[in-house]
């Protein structure tokens, strides 16, 4: 059993974010710990999440993760949490077809998990009954056991929702949030901006405490967690990884990862299975670094902003320079997205040209409008260093940037059987250690992407040392 919660919504902008970050740091306040899931192939909310709950979040995601392993997620963290609160995305029942595949609402019944839904009180009084019981019958194995409305004018307005929603809908009015109170983060083009871009993250998740502390009760919220109807159910003969603790000595090869403001995007599961096979990772900062550690046996590059940070990451040209003569050496590499776009010779960013690593031969340019966006399917086509031929890729693409001026003879290992990739019809660049590509995987719905990770990492170990032998 884990004392579990599903906050969803009707639909997107609804202050669903704001308010489950609230929650969060409200609880912690309390001094539970809680443990914070996102729905979904997300990394800006999760930053803000785990900020919010000060533990890291995990992402839940049907279209990547079988039944088994997402409520084995799940219940992974009934030691270390006195609850788990799952946010969803979009709406609750939107998926990606009619039967509302990878929904928020399939990962509550997945999880059999009670949903406490967010309603956009903006002018409506009664139709808020409407909307929530058109969700309860929509599908009645979701369990939507409470409501918390947001953006209410005033207590006449507050009054006429509750009475409607709870004479007509049979569930309890957990809070209502007053409209103009200043629920909101900065946002950009992919979203909210990130959680370590912003000097006053503290100050904001501890105002929405407070608002939610004021106008929620957080009693009645925890017992709809803690009185779930049933436990989650897996197969225990399930394989989904367990971190276990490895001694320093039994660490095998170091992995570099770049950490900052600009990569920050990474599932906590990617960088934990690897740990688990062996791996020490080493953390650097593209923008103050001036070179990559000596001894380092691969290197990963995640997603992020390179775009907002392009003229920053230029000046540190004695680190891109130490980029390419890795690359150049065969230092196995694995960039997704941001690291891609870094690994190229430029980037144009508002009609401004920045010079970056050149590792890869082509240019990139920014656009005003997503180039990719949604769940990604690949086939490995060519015989590479990461992945198996015939192996299928599920990951996720979400970027406003394409590649110019590719060389011609720039190899790909992937074919894009779903999604957009890199010029529509393949993805993953191949060059001596390198894969690039446009598309974010999960460590859990890719099991052989961390066993090549740490297998290339050591084979490089050893043939630098067998160098170093031979003189």
């Amino acid at each position: 059993m884990v004392n579990r919660l599903v906050i969803a919504a009707p639909q997107g902008r609804t202050g669903k974010t704001t308010i489950t970050l609230g929650l969060l740091r409200a609880f912690r306040r309390r001094g539970l710990k809680v443990q914070p899931f996102k729905k979904g192939p997300d990394y800006i909310d999760p930053s803000w999440l785990s900020a919010a709950a000060g533990m890291a979040c995990r992402n839940l995601d049907a279209y990547f993760m079988e039944p088994e392993t997402i409520c084995k997620s799940v219940f992974m963290a009934k030691d270390n949490c006195n609850l788990a609160i799952i946010e969803g995305a979009m709406g609750l029942y939107d998926g990606l077809d009619l039967a509302g595949s990878s929904s928020t609402a399939e990962i509550a019944k997945i999880t059999r998990t009670p949903v406490v839904l967010v309603l956009d009180a903006s002018r409506m009084t009664r139709s808020a009954a409407a909307i929530v019981l058109g969700c309860q019958h929509f599908d009645p194995q979701v369990n939507i056991c409470g409501v918390i409305l947001n953006k209410v004018s005033r207590l006449r307005h507050e009054t006429i929702l509750r009475e409607a929603i709870e004479t007509f809908c049979h569930v309890p009015v957990l809070g209502a949030i007053p409209k103009d109170t200043g629920l909101n983060i900065p946002d950009r083009h992919l979203g909210l901006i990130t959680q370590g871009e912003s000097n006053e993250s503290d100050r904001l998740l501890d105002y929405f405490a407070d608002i939610i502390s004021m106008n929620v009760d957080l009693d009645s919220v925890y017992q709809i967690a803690a009185s779930q109807p049933g436990a989650i159910i897996y197969d225990a003969n399930d394989t989904l990884p367990q971190i276990t603790p490895i001694n320093e000595r039994q660490k095998t090869v170091k992995i570099g990862v770049l950490r900052d403001k600009v990569f920050s995007f990474y599932y906590p599961e990617n960088i934990n299975e690897l740990v688990r096979l062996g791996a020490q990772i080493i953390e650097i900062d593209s923008l103050t670094e001036p070179s990559l550690p000596a001894d380092l046996d691969a290197l990963y590059i995640g997603g992020g902003f390179p775009e907002v940070f392009a003229a920053d990451l230029e000046k540190n040209d004695a680190f891109r320079i130490a980029i390419k003569e890795a690359v150049e050496s065969y230092l196995p590499v694995y960039a997704e997205c941001g690291g891609l776009m870094y690994l190229g010779r430029s980037m144009t960013v508002n009609e401004q040209t920045h010079s970056m690593v050149g590792a890869l031969p082509f240019d990139v340019i920014m656009e005003a409008k997503p180039q990719g966006h949604g769940y990604t399917l690949l086939e490995a086509a060519e015989s590479n260093l990461w992945f198996d031929p015939g192996t299928t890729i599920k990951g996720h693409e979400f970027h406003n940037s394409r590649l110019i001026d590719l060389d011609p003879a720039i190899a790909f290992a992937c074919e894009v059987k779903r999604g957009n990739g890199i010029d529509g019809f393949h993805d993953g660049i191949i060059y001596k250690g390198v894969f690039a590509s446009y598309n974010h995987l999960h460590a859990y719905g890719n099991p052989q992407w961390a066993k090549h990770f740490v297998s290339n990492a050591m084979n490089y170990r050893s043939a630098k040392h067998l160098q170093e032998v031979l003189g």
